[in-house]
């Protein structure tokens, strides 16, 4: 019999897959008896279950397996034999105006796409250059050495000193407060503490309550106002005003350690040699600007590439991706710990836009990978997961990790074959490079 293949539309199409009854109930009655011989009723010794019992209790859930089956598996062979590429999953509806002895059904689906790659010379791409200059490892260590801050009580004289004469709190100084709040004359939860420390300067209190702290001696309190932004994250506070007393019991002074042979020591550099530790610095910024440079780079090659090409998308895979894209937020939200997030409502919808781009790059970058033999090469693999091993201090560990999983090393080839597509761009594409400072690069892509 001939199958027919309707055209519904750009990408969708249509066929019906029709067997005998008689085709399904032979199946079904071999099915029961192989069933019978393992199924348990009470009554009845394993294996000795009557047919009829059997499928009286069966017979409707292995009639439904049986044409699942059937359908799936004619569905595939006309799909073959049609040179159908299928995208996603089809949808099959039974027809009621068939004859009587057949099961008959509408396998509705969708096909790939043709993918028109137009003139990549009238595309443009902007690449940063960023250079790391000696401004750029000083800012670093002055982070370096802020993570290794401790403290010392003022007044105190220590190894460090004793914190210089000023008596009053100051930015940058960590303190210890009592303090107790009141709305309306009344303590309301959340606003009291005692022994609460925090540090002058750092954004972590209201304004309002740093600005009282500051010049404060220790033994001294001060009673002060503060209105609770109306976005506050204490719904029950939110926009409420509050007295607040507070009372200062210890002021901490910060002391930074001195940029020497110790302190590259604890950096990693055995023998404390200042100037390697300023090399090394400068090679890891080199490595970040570089993975941060690749990222941008291949966010314009990928925009380039959507720009001259022309293709209808499969709405079977955007909705696929939009289901992806919704477990990994939901996933994401069970890591941070929030609170049944199993069961948090994600509308797919709000995915649609990025799963439709992904969808599109996918298809363009297969079709792109194929006309130019742009696959991976084993070497390519070998010389990026040597690359990225680099970075830790056992680097041959690191190789090892990653040629022990099958997975991995698919993620790595992937990253590869986009490695690759950058560089084929990027040759046909007119190029136009952008001097960018490091504190730019960063925040370009943070997150």
């Amino acid at each position: 019999m001939t199958i027919v293949v309707e055209n519904l539309g750009k990408l969708e199409r249509r066929f019906t897959i029709a067997f005998p009854k008689l085709e399904v109930q032979q199946e079904i009655e071999s099915r029961i008896r192989k069933l019978s011989k393992s199924v348990r009723m009470p009554g009845f010794r394993p294996g000795k279950v009557p047919l009829k019992m059997v499928t009286q209790q069966y017979g409707g859930q292995v009639e439904a397996e049986v044409v699942s089956d059937k359908v799936g598996q004619r569905f595939f062979e006309v799909s073959k034999e049609q040179d159908l590429r299928v995208a996603g999953q089809p949808r099959f509806a039974p027809k009621t105006d068939g004859a009587a002895e057949d099961y008959a059904f509408d396998a509705t689906f969708e096909i790939y796409p043709e993918v028109r790659i137009g003139d990549l010379a009238s595309a443009e791409v902007s690449r940063t250059t960023t250079e790391i200059t000696e401004g750029e490892i000083d800012r670093t260590l002055d982070i370096l050495r802020k993570q290794r801050v401790h403290y010392h009580v003022r007044g105190e004289a220590g190894e460090h000193g004793d914190g210089g004469a000023v008596e009053g709190a100051q930015t940058g100084d960590r303190v210890t407060v009592d303090f107790v709040g009141k709305i309306d004359g009344e303590v309301f939860a959340g606003g009291s503490a005692e022994d609460f420390v925090f540090v002058l300067g750092e954004g972590r209190m209201l304004p309002e309550f740093e600005q009282a702290t500051l010049g404060l001696k220790v033994g001294e309190a001060k009673d002060f106002e503060l209105k609770f932004p109306d976005e506050y994250h204490g719904k029950e506070v939110a926009g409420k005003t509050a007295m607040f007393t507070v009372t200062l019991k210890k002021i901490e002074w910060a002391h930074l350690p001195e940029v020497d042979a110790e302190f590259a020591k604890s950096l990693g550099i055995a023998d404390g040699n200042i100037e390697k530790m300023r090399a090394d610095i400068k090679e890891n910024l080199e490595r970040e600007v570089k993975r941060r440079t690749q990222a941008l780079l291949k966010d314009q090659v990928m925009n380039a590439l959507i720009s001259v090409s022309e293709l209808d998308t499969p709405n079977a895979l955007v909705e696929q991706d939009q289901e992806r894209l919704v477990a990994m937020a939901r996933q994401d939200l069970q890591q941070r710990g929030v609170p049944n997030a199993g069961n948090v409502p994600i509308p797919a919808e709000m995915f649609k836009e990025q799963a439709e781009r992904r969808v599109k790059l996918g298809l363009i970058l297969a079709e792109l990978v194929k006309q130019n033999d742009l696959q991976a090469k084993p070497e390519q693999i070998k010389a990026e997961v040597e690359e990225f091993a680099k970075s830790y201090e056992d680097p041959q560990e690191v190789v090892r990790w990653y040629y022990g999983d099958q997975q991995r090393m698919a993620e790595m080839e992937g990253y590869v074959v986009e490695n690759n597509v950058v560089a084929f761009v990027l040759g046909k594409v007119k190029v136009t490079d952008k001097p960018v400072s490091f504190e730019e690069l960063a925040g370009n892509t943070q997150g």
